[in-house]
Parts: C-alpha cells; structure tokens; sequence
C-alpha cells in the first residue's frame, strides 16, 4: 500500500505549509516524549550515577532544541539557480557581437593601482605588439 501523503514531487513546488507544520510538531511531540523518559528514568534507574546527571541534563535540554526545531522552517537555504539571460531582452544600444569579430576582454593592473578593463573586438593576433 502506498503512502500517498509522501508522493514524490513532479514540480519544483515546496511543500505546503500545512504538511511542514504538521512535520514540526511531530518532530516537537517526539521530542517532548523523550524528555518524559528521561524524567523517568532519571528517578527511576538505582543506583544514581554519572547517567543520571546525563538523563537530567537532557531533560533540562530537550525543550530548548525543540523548541528551536519546531520554528525553523524546512525550506533549504539555497535556492536553485535561475538563469536570468533568458528573462532578460536586449537593449537596442548594444550591438550583438559577430561571429567573425571574436571578443577580447583584457585586464591590466599594476600594484597600487585598480584594476583597468577594456573590451576589444579584433583577435589579439592583429593587434601591434606592445612595449
């Protein structure tokens, strides 16, 4: 039988805000059920030890982490790129270049100094050498 409230996605849509919110507080109950067994445990295993204190500590712990995880969204961080070329049209001033007509973009920098570009149309095999 299949789970049908986990499909796969066909698009690159997120998921809805219902289905992450019900993710978060699951994730928040467990969470708050673990620090109940730790309470637990931490009365109820004899002799007390260096367990213990380790069982009381998440117990004090616990609620902050899930607190923390129940609020930060599931979205990932980065987003996929998206290449703005298409989206954008061409400016009438800007002449296309030709496929004959290579294009040459130099940078020259010399120390304490900022750095110069300058965009050549010829290759630069026809250029003069420079001193």
């Amino acid at each position: 039988m299949r789970n049908r409230r986990h499909a796969p996605s066909t698009t690159s849509l997120p998921r809805s805000p219902r289905d992450a919110a019900d993710a978060r507080s699951t994730r928040y109950l467990i969470m708050m059920a673990a620090r109940i067994l730790c309470f637990i445990l931490m009365v109820v295993i004899t002799p007390y030890g260096w367990y213990t204190w380790i069982l009381g500590a998440a117990a004090v712990l616990l609620p902050y982490f899930a607190v923390v995880d129940a609020n930060v969204d599931d979205k990932p961080l980065t987003e996929a790129r998206v290449d703005p070329e298409r989206a954008l049209p061409a400016s009438a001033s800007e002449r296309p270049v030709r496929a004959e007509e290579p294009l040459v973009i130099r940078v020259e920098e010399t120390p304490g100094t900022t750095a110069v570009f300058r965009m050549e149309e010829n290759p630069p095999s026809e250029q003069p050498p420079r001193p």
